[in-house]
C-alpha cells in the first residue's frame, strides 16, 4: 500500500510540475497583443546609421538617434523617430537630396511619411532649399507635400507658399498654394 501511494503522490506531483511549465510559455500571439494594448513598440533602437544599396550603389542613409518600431500594429504599422532623422537619397545622375527633421513617422502599408519640426529639404546639385515645419512623403510616388507655410529658396529667388506646397521629392515641378515671392529677373 505504501508503494502505490507514493507512486500516486509522484505522478500528481510530475503533473502538476508539468501543467506548471507549460502554462509558463508564453504565445507570441498574446505578447504581440499585450504590446500593441499598451501602445508600446516591439523594438527601440538607438544611435542608427543605416545605409541602403542597391547592386553595389549607395541609394540612400539614414541617421537617427531613436527608432520605436510599432510594426506589430495591425491596422497601420509604423516607425517613428521621435528624436529627429536626417535622410541623404542618392540618384545614379549624382543628384543627392537631404531631408531633416525634428521627428518622424512612417507608414508601412500606405508608405507614406510625416516630418516634422524644423523641416528642411536640400537639392544639393540643384542648389535649392525648402523650408515648412510639417511635410509629408509619398514614397511609392517619390512626391512631397504639405498645407503648411512653406519656403522655396532656389538660388537668389525666394518663393513663399503660405498654403503649402507639393512637388517631386527632387525639388522639382513645385507647386506653392497660395503664394508670394522675391525673384531676381534678368533681362536679355
Amino acid at each position: 500500500m505504501q508503494i502505490k501511494t507514493n507512486i500516486i503522490f509522484k505522478s500528481i506531483a510530475t503533473t502538476i510540475l508539468v501543467a506548471m511549465l507549460f502554462s509558463c510559455v508564453n504565445n507570441r500571439d498574446k505578447i504581440n497583443d499585450f504590446i500593441a494594448d499598451k501602445n508600446l513598440p516591439i523594438s527601440v533602437t538607438k544611435n542608427i546609421s543605416l545605409i541602403h544599396t542597391d547592386s553595389g550603389r549607395m541609394k540612400s542613409k539614414m541617421i537617427t538617434k531613436l527608432l520605436n518600431d510599432f510594426s506589430n500594429r495591425t491596422k497601420n504599422p509604423y516607425q517613428e523617430f521621435p528624436k529627429g532623422i536626417q535622410l541623404i537619397t542618392f540618384e545614379k545622375n549624382g543628384d543627392s537630396t537631404t531631408v531633416t527633421a525634428n521627428y518622424a513617422r512612417t507608414y508601412k502599408n500606405t508608405e507614406v511619411s510625416e516630418l516634422k519640426g524644423n523641416v528642411v529639404v536640400i537639392n544639393n546639385k540643384k542648389n535649392m532649399k525648402l523650408l515648412t515645419e510639417q511635410l509629408f512623403w509619398d514614397q511609392k510616388e517619390n512626391y512631397f507635400f504639405s498645407n503648411k507655410k512653406t519656403i522655396l529658396i532656389s538660388g537668389k529667388d525666394t518663393l513663399v507658399g503660405t498654403d503649402g506646397f507639393d512637388a517631386n521629392a527632387d525639388l522639382t515641378n513645385a507647386n506653392m498654394m497660395n503664394n508670394k515671392g522675391k525673384l531676381e529677373l534678368i533681362e536679355p
